[in-house]
């Protein structure tokens, strides 16, 4: 009877070292398995049944002058070339870009699980800086990487007002062996009451630019800032944003190729004069103008749109060609109030030429009732980076 009851002592223990083990590592998330992620992401590439026929009347990114459409992948390369260079026409071409940002560290400290950094990384060859926070996983490398913009950094890593579980995507990331760059727009720290919007006007007006280029380029930057740290692989670099950082995530990713993977949460990726968060026509996104500074608001006779927007409606154009540059690389669109299902009408072209290229189940859409992501939303966008993102 004594060794039985040395057994049970015995495996008492070494229950009790296992609930320890689990404690201490509490930082980190179970990393799920690629099958369990494929399951889980299977049902958002497919295409909802009311819109199998109805593409919109968005004009296809296929479409070459004279009627004739691009019918193989080697023509398609070549329409790509045109269609970049279109849209840094009309935003305002990009300076070179850096070779070597400098990222200073302004502070570190040990969290649980992870290291903290909070940085300032060159972005222009002025010396223009951006603040921000990299959170690192303990261990060995070389670690995925996102790059997570928003108005501020400090909401992504956790320690913001709000956002909390929702869409603190550096915190959530790191949790599951992700090193995550957060920063915030160059120039405004809405903690001081410096406005983001008029931050980025005035970007807009110092570089006859429109600012959504100038925040796809820092984040170009901040990309390459990433890859050469040691720490990081730089063949999987991804990044993710909402709302305005959805914005400034959908418009980087499509103009910088080397980004491997995107989320763009509810950013609304169309024009939509309908709701007021769609707001591509203010001075801030695509209606920034030289000549003309209109008050903010939906576009009316009184308040007339402006700018590159005003260009884009006036001919007939979107967004679609904007979005088929990130053909091959996958993309989430976590939809909300501001993506509904209907917006899979201009996500089908991409999905088009995905398949031209050999490529299925690179655009993915999923639905909620909010803005903010839900509970159930949130685990979708990370379980997607993890996918496209994680070693097999």
């Amino acid at each position: 009877m004594n060794g039985i009851y040395l057994l049970r002592a015995v495996a008492t223990c070494l229950a009790l070292v296992g609930v320890l083990l689990r404690a201490n590592c509490a930082g980190a998330e179970e990393p799920a398995s690629r099958s369990n992620l494929e399951q889980r992401l299977a049902a958002y590439y497919a295409l909802p049944k009311e819109f199998v026929e109805d593409s919109g009347n968005y004009r296809s990114p296929l479409s070459l002058a004279g009627g004739r459409r691009v019918q193989s992948a080697s023509q398609w390369q070549h329409r790509r070339v045109e269609i970049l260079a279109s849209w840094h026409r009309r935003l305002g071409a990009w300076p070179p870009l850096l070779d070597k940002p400098t990222v200073e560290r302004l502070q570190s400290l040990e969290r649980d699980g992870y290291l903290q950094h909070q940085v300032r990384v060159q972005v222009s060859a002025a010396g223009q800086m951006v603040d921000g926070y990299i959170l690192m996983p303990l261990g060995n490398g070389p670690f995925p990487a996102v790059l997570v913009p928003f108005y501020e950094p400090l909401t992504s890593i956790g320690e913001g007002k709000k956002g909390q579980g929702t869409h603190d995507y550096g915190l959530q990331l790191v949790r599951r062996g992700f090193v995550t760059l957060s920063i915030g727009t160059p120039g405004a720290l809405e903690s001081i009451g410096v406005d983001t919007r008029k931050a980025l006007v005035d970007a807009g007006e110092k570089e006859r630019r429109q600012p959504l280029t100038l925040l796809a380029y820092v984040a170009a930057n901040c990309h390459t800032a990433l890859a050469q740290m040691p720490e990081v692989d730089p063949q999987r670099i991804g990044i993710i944003g909402l709302s305005y950082g959805g914005k400034w995530s959908m418009f980087a990713s499509c103009l910088h190729d080397k980004f491997a993977c995107a989320v763009w949460s509810d950013p609304g990726i169309v024009f939509n004069e309908q709701n007021a968060n769609v707001n591509y026509w203010e001075p801030w996104y695509l209606g920034y103008d030289a000549a003309v500074r209109r008050k903010p608001g939906i576009p009316s006779p009184d308040n007339p749109r402006t700018g590159l927007y005003k260009e884009m409606i006036d001919a007939g154009d979107d967004l679609v060609d904007l979005h088929a540059l990130m053909a091959p690389r996958p993309v989430l669109v976590s939809g909300g109030t501001e993506d509904p299902p209907r917006n899979w009408r201009a996500l089908q072209h991409l999905v088009e030429i995905n398949r031209l290229l050999g490529y299925e189940r690179r655009v993915a859409m999923t639905a909620r009732s909010t803005h903010i992501p839900t509970a159930k939303a949130l685990e979708l966008e990370l379980s997607f980076l993890e996918y496209w993102l994680k070693p097999e």
